[in-house]
């Protein structure tokens, strides 16, 4: 290995923890569970990411309560007997240098779907699985499409808190390291900070520090169960990209309450309010979500974590060389090339003889390498 590791490799001091790298593997839907529970798939998806180098690796959206699924096979920890599947995932991704994350979450009015692969349509048509009532803070639908959602009361705004603490505690039984609150992509917390989905004239709505109460008070109730030398994530859909919706100023604004309230990382995504997963009029290109990490990373003077379209090792250097965030999020890169981060380290010029690779895999990869010397080849 090089002596001085590029910043990608710099370890990275968050409380008590200390990931390996920058490099966090994004939480990301596999709708294989059954009534929640964590199975082998679930082992097998995730186990490959701590063997191919992430720093820290997410678990994805988990559900706080049956009724906060986006689909009926989303993962669960809305009960105690998902610790133990959950628990499993923990010490594989542990025994294996990875740090372990969970985002906690409540599909709210975007409940109740097909999966994607099958349409992602609201449940509901003949023949299909049962659809189940939606919730939300006005009776808004995400679309002229989708179901009108019930209104929350402030008595059940109350229990949600309750369910989302409940979860915080099983996390911590499961030994989680990072618990990420799922603030984003349209998702029962976003709903509730966005002023096109919420239209309520009660503490819980209104301006915007009533819109942001709900995502305050659950952050206040984690915090208050998840323990102090454990990392708090919130992940926030930066921008709506709908006209008079939810804005970057509004992410710093929110940003500062947060970390006021103990949250130490922003990961920053956005849109999904009006059904798209993508903010409206965004234009998709390589790091198209990178400004957002960079403005509240500055602004609130909080660490953050980029994603989006970052695929590129150089790339993903540049952005931490930059400032621009603490942490480098890959999602669907991680998919074609499960051990990007150990192909990142070679092409930086960090691990050229698979030094950081496990036993099992460096000693052949080196091997080959020293063959191809031999003969006069390149490995790659």
């Amino acid at each position: 290995m090089s002596q001085s590791p590029p910043k990608l490799f710099t370890p990275l001091a968050l409380r008590s923890l200390q990931a390996r790298n920058r490099i966090v593997i994004s939480p990301m839907c596999q709708y294989s569970a059954i009534d929640g529970m964590p199975n082998d798939w679930h082992l097998a998806h995730l186990g490959r990411f701590a063997t191919g180098g992430a720093g820290i690796v997410f678990v994805e959206a988990t559900g706080v309560e049956e009724r906060g699924r986006i689909t009926h096979h989303d993962l669960g920890i809305w009960k105690d007997e998902h610790v133990e599947g959950h628990r499993r995932i923990v010490s594989f991704l542990k025994a294996h240098g990875a740090a372990t994350a969970l985002q906690v979450a409540h599909a709210g009015r975007k409940a109740s779907t097909q999966r994607p692969w099958e349409g992602g349509a609201p449940l509901g048509a003949e023949g299909g699985e049962n659809p189940w009532p939606t919730v939300g803070p006005s009776p808004v639908p995400t679309t002229d499409a989708w179901p009108t959602p019930h209104p929350l009361s402030t008595s059940e705004i109350a229990d949600l808190i309750d369910r989302w603490t409940d979860a915080a505690r099983r996390a911590l039984a499961a030994d989680y390291d990072i618990l990420e609150i799922h603030g984003a992509h349209g998702y029962l917390i976003c709903s509730f900070l966005s002023p096109i989905s919420n239209h309520r004239n009660d503490a819980y709505g209104g301006d915007r520090s009533g819109r942001m109460r709900f995502a305050l008070e659950v952050t206040e109730a984690i915090r208050a169960v998840w323990p102090e030398d454990r990392p708090l994530f919130f992940r926030a859909s930066a921008i709506d990209g709908a006209d008079g919706g939810w804005s970057l100023d509004d992410t710093v604004v929110l940003a500062k309450e947060l970390k006021a309230r103990g949250v130490d990382v922003i990961d920053c995504s956005s849109g999904g309010i009006a059904g798209s997963p993508n903010a409206p009029g965004l234009k998709r290109k390589y790091g198209f979500q990178v400004p957002y990490a960079e403005t509240v990373r500055r602004e609130a003077n909080i660490m953050t974590q980029a994603v989006g379209l970052i695929t590129n090792p150089h790339q993903a250097e540049e952005i931490l060389q930059q400032d621009q965030a603490d942490l480098i999020a890959i999602g669907r890169e991680a998919l074609r090339e499960p051990f990007w981060p150990r192909r990142a380290a070679e092409t930086l010029g960090y691990d050229p003889e698979f030094g950081t690779w496990p036993d099992q895999y460096g000693w052949w990869l080196a091997r080959r390498a020293e063959s191809c010397v031999l003969y006069g080849e390149t490995a790659s």
